[in-house]
């Protein structure tokens, strides 16, 4: 451990005294506030303890980069996001009013373009894969724990580029329950995967395009999760394949996207793991008409296990994707299935999303989500039996005040279907956010 933090003190001195050396040194600061308000989102019974809470969230990032050269430079980012709680009902929260003020290294990392004059790029060090590959089905977020305050890897990643449409990713990642690899300013001790378990994996990606509409992306993740305890239950430590593909068709003004993955492995109590999991979305755009409508509908799957810890587990494994995928609310709820909040299982979705530009600094959709399961859980207090999971409809606003200032509004609201037990409430997930980037 001290040797790893004498090393992030070498590189910082290394790029404080490179910024002030030949080379070109480009800094930036990005801030962003938010109020989230949160009902209900956690067991849809207003008559539980776990109820409501009001927060307000203050992220801040200061980034520096400098270029050695065409081919060389050095990446670094400190972040913070303190929470200040309002309201204290959930337990999330625990009476605390001030959480998570704490300065942590966001990413640092070496980016080597053309190795030794090959076609090969290497980006070595703690960096985001934020929508870099496909729509973040399998790969997007590795520290899901602190929600989107941080999201990052620890990574190395090989760029081999075939030409200007075709390369391969190769990564290893190892991810830690808790900060291990850099030093963090007021250290609170912040959890960044939950349950207790660090995860390491090694991943395949492709990029190709075989024709200028359509392109597919294959992939393979080779991903293991330390044994841990989950739920009351002790969990082994779990060896996964996921193998899989992503394909896009763009025949304007329709546009048609998909993906497919197929898991196998096996945790080292002999129990084996399954999973499958796919989406197809369908777009169409009416560019000239007034407001510049386009309407998606699609259809999402995630196989599931009503009872995970019993022999064998058939249910979906998010790998790299517990974030809100599908909803802000909703990712909520997976922690009383799962034991962890984005833990995306068990699920089918029939969406239809209507976009819309008001103004050309005003963005508004409209979305309908119908969620369904693929086995209903035993019927207990919290479950119904059922295998309808309830309907979430979903509006956002968007503005851009100038070319560094936008806003954000965001309102959810979620029916609970016969998947809950029948004394179920609705629930609320409401956002207001303004960002600034400079």
């Amino acid at each position: 451990m001290m040797a790893r933090k004498a090393l992030l003190y070498i590189l910082f001195a290394v790029f404080a005294a490179t910024a002030l050396a030949d080379g070109n040194f480009d800094y930036g600061f990005n801030l962003r506030m938010r109020q989230e308000y949160i009902e209900n989102v956690f067991d849809y019974n207003k008559a539980d303890i776990i109820k409501d809470d009001n927060y307000f969230r203050l992220k801040a990032s200061a980034w520096g980069k400098f270029s050695f050269s065409d081919n060389v430079s050095l990446f670094a980012k400190l972040t913070a996001e303190p929470k200040y709680y309002m309201r204290t009902d959930g337990q999330l929260s625990a009476g605390d009013h001030i959480k998570d003020n704490e300065i942590f290294v966001d990413n640092l990392y070496l980016d080597v373009k053309s190795v030794m004059g090959m076609p090969v790029d290497l980006r070595l060090g703690r960096q985001d894969f934020l929508m870099t590959h496909g729509e973040g089905f399998v790969l997007l977020d590795g520290t899901p724990y602190d929600g989107s305050r941080s999201v990052y890897f620890n990574a190395a990643k090989a760029t081999i580029r075939f030409n200007e449409k075709n390369s391969l990713d190769v990564i290893y990642t190892r991810n830690t329950e808790e900060e291990e690899y850099l030093p963090v300013i007021d250290n609170q001790d912040r959890k960044l995967l939950f349950p207790e378990m660090d995860e390491s994996a090694f991943i395949l990606y492709g990029k190709f395009k075989p024709a200028d509409r359509f392109a597919v992306e294959p992939y393979y993740i080779y991903k293991t999760e330390d044994a841990h305890v989950r739920s009351g239950n002790n969990v082994a430590e779990l060896k996964l394949h996921t193998v899989g593909n992503r394909m896009v068709y763009d025949f304007q003004p329709w546009r048609v996207r998909g993906e497919i993955a197929y898991q196998f492995g096996e945790y080292d109590d002999n129990r084996d793991r399954n999973g499958l999991g796919g989406y197809v979305f369908l777009t169409r755009n009416f560019r000239e008409a007034r407001f510049s409508p386009s309407l998606d509908f699609g259809y999402a799957y995630l196989s599931g296990d009503d009872d995970p810890y019993a022999g064998d587990d058939d249910g979906w494994n998010p790998v790299f994707s517990k974030w809100p995928w599908i909803s802000e609310l909703y990712v909520f709820g997976s922690a009383i299935e799962r034991g962890e909040p984005g833990y995306w299982s068990n699920l089918q979705l029939l969406r239809a999303r209507l976009d819309m530009k008001m103004t050309e600094k005003t963005g508004l959709f409209l979305a309908y989500n119908y969620l369904m399961a693929n086995e209903g859980m035993a019927p207990s207090p919290f479950f119904g039996g059922g295998t309808k999971r309830g309907q979430l409809p979903q509006v956002q606003l968007t503005h851009k005040f100038c070319k560094n200032v936008e806003g954000l509004l965001l309102l959810e609201y979620f029916i609970p279907g016969d998947y809950y037990a029948a004394n179920r409430d609705d629930a609320v997930f409401f956002r207001w956010q303004i960002q600034m980037n400079f």
